[in-house]
């Protein structure tokens, strides 16, 4: 589910070594387990901003791929005419889904700590060089360490995903949720230059408040969209918002138009470039 790369954009802050990954994912998974573990059954059911799926749907998903990467058999299941499965990737996700509907939510709990716990074995296991080996990824043919940065954006977004759901905020800052940022900072370029549009000499800066706060700055500079060093001089447009509140506009997960009206992002600047990016930051599939 993520976007296009620029891996060497300024802003990048988490560190991608096979280790710290490793970590990152120990740090989302441990969150997410002890997010549901004492789940009510009205909490399993509860709806989330994933069309179609509950706060159970969120977390076999997230199970259901970290099964196929230990070379488990994805279950097969007639998935019917969902309208929230579009694509390839989708109806594979569906089937963890439905299994999981059907096995229940005591197995999977059980399956997230046996699969998160034999998955940080299997990674605490590879050099440097297996990270960077080539791999397929959700965004294209990579390396290993490509695809465990994006399955870090993954589960961190499922996460903050269930815990929308139950309404229980909570790790809001740590090296997870740095890579995850990363992600879409990856991506900035393409959103402001070619999905928004932001004319040649202009620059659209995003002040992300605290915790996980950063300021990012995109330029137009010789027909390319890039992430550059702040500038001095005031932006043509500037995007101040929450960190998470700019991660979830970037998943699709809030309509922009409902957090402006909740006083939840500031416009400065070039009104109409402002807010054409702020319609445009959503890039996940």
């Amino acid at each position: 589910m993520a976007g296009p790369v620029d891996s060497e954009a300024p802003g990048l802050r988490a560190s991608s070594s096979g280790g710290a990954l490793r970590d990152q994912l120990a740090e989302t998974w441990g969150a997410l387990t002890e997010l549901v573990d004492d789940c009510s059954p009205e909490d399993w059911q509860a709806p989330t901003a994933c069309p179609g799926w509950t706060v159970a749907d969120q977390v076999a998903h997230v199970v259901g791929t970290e099964r196929l990467l230990l070379g488990e058999a994805a279950p097969e299941r007639q998935l019917g005419s969902a309208p929230h499965v579009r694509n390839d990737i989708g109806r594979f996700n569906e089937q963890w889904v439905l299994h999981y509907r059907e096995a229940g939510t005591a197995a999977l709990v059980a399956d997230l700590k046996r699969v998160t716990a034999a998955r940080l074995d299997a990674l605490g296991e590879m050099d440097e060089a297996a990270f960077d080996a080539p791999s397929w990824t959700p965004v294209g043919h990579a390396t290993y360490r490509r695809f465990m940065q994006i399955r870090v954006f993954d589960c961190y977004v499922h996460e903050l995903d269930v815990r929308d759901a139950l309404g229980r905020p909570g790790h809001q800052e740590g090296a997870a949720v740095e890579q995850a940022l990363d992600e879409v900072v990856r991506a900035l370029g393409v959103i402001v230059g070619k999905r928004a549009g932001a004319p040649e000499g202009s620059s659209i800066r995003f002040h992300l408040a605290p915790p996980a706060g950063r300021t990012l700055e995109v330029a137009v500079q010789g027909g390319r969209a890039r992430l550059v060093p702040e500038a001095a001089p005031p932006a043509t447009a500037t995007l101040t918002l929450g960190a998470l509140d700019f991660l979830r506009l970037a998943c699709g997960r809030q309509a922009p138009a409902g957090l402006l009206a909740a006083g939840g992002i500031t416009l400065e600047g070039d009104s109409a470039l402002a807010q054409r990016v702020l319609e445009h930051l959503a890039f996940t599939i």
